[in-house]
């Protein structure tokens, strides 16, 4: 373990996790790497009991078995460092699954949520490299000979950083431009059909902007599209292609609506493809 050095301030940090299973607080695996003037300053790397079961599914995925964790500190034990690193800093995250994990776990060990400022790398390589098919990690690795060893947390952190140093190089947008935000005008949604099965529906969209293709198919089948999950919302509609992947139930939206629907509101969570289904059958 290499803690920073505070002559070293970094300009960004970098955090990977991986988790036992689907509860995205199981953190079983915690890496974080600063980097300054494009290069790494320092590195801290733990094995994290999740106090949780561990799938069968994501121990495929990274190696990390209950034996690994036999002994190891749970988050709560290094809540205090992880904060130490991170907080008051720009943070990296490859997509907003960590985002979400780290403040899931936070909720689930008690411990404040980790004031910082998030930088997705996933929307940084895409505006740097459009042409590429995908945007993962490992392709990303492969693609910019980057040395990279997958779903360790240590190397993806690190390999995720490379990503942002090597974007900045190749476009010479410097971090201060990665971070602004993009200088967009609201999007306005598509009115709604007058008559359609979805009549009387106001459906927040997960993942898709509500003035793109599935906003307009649903506002053609009569359907409301609204900006946010809120207390009139009755639908949450799931798009295929939103960024979350498997852990789309760890975004603010989607636990949102599962707050409404368990106080009481009848709030519909359905994916694009279930819906279309529906429409599809005239339902």
């Amino acid at each position: 373990m290499n803690l920073s050095n505070p002559l070293h301030e970094p300009d960004f940090v970098v955090v990977d996790v991986e988790t036992a299973c689907a509860r995205v607080s199981s953190i079983c695996q915690i890496g974080i790497v600063g980097f300054r003037d494009g290069r790494e300053v320092f590195s801290y790397e733990t094995l994290v009991d999740p106090r949780d079961e561990f799938s069968a599914f994501n121990i495929g995925i990274h190696g990390i078995t209950p034996r690994h964790v036999a002994g190891q500190p749970g988050f709560a034990d290094i809540h205090a460092i992880v904060e130490r690193h991170l907080r008051g800093r720009i943070t990296v995250a490859h997509s907003w699954f960590d985002k979400g994990a780290l403040a899931a776990a936070c909720r689930v060990s008690d411990c404040p949520e980790i004031a910082t400022a998030w930088l997705d790398s996933v929307r940084v390589a895409k505006h740097a490299w459009p042409q590429l098919e995908n945007h993962k990690l490992n392709r990303l690795a492969a693609f910019l000979g980057i040395e990279h060893r997958h779903h360790d947390a240590l190397s993806d952190a690190r390999a995720a950083g490379m990503v942002i140093v090597k974007a900045i190089e190749h476009t010479g947008i410097d971090l201060k431009g990665w971070m602004a935000k993009p200088d967009r005008k609201k999007a306005q949604p598509p009115a709604a059909a007058l008559e359609g099965p979805l009549k009387g529906q106001r459906i927040a969209l997960l993942g898709e902007p509500r003035d793109g293709p599935l906003a307009q198919h649903l506002a053609g089948a009569g359907g409301r599209i609204v900006a946010s999950v809120g207390s009139t919302t009755s639908m949450l509609v799931v798009a295929t292609k939103q960024p979350y992947g498997r852990w789309a139930e760890t975004s603010e939206p989607y636990r949102k609506a599962v707050a409404l629907r368990g106080a009481g509101r009848p709030i519909e969570i359905i994916t694009e493809k279930d819906l279309r289904a529906r429409l599809q059958r005239g339902g």
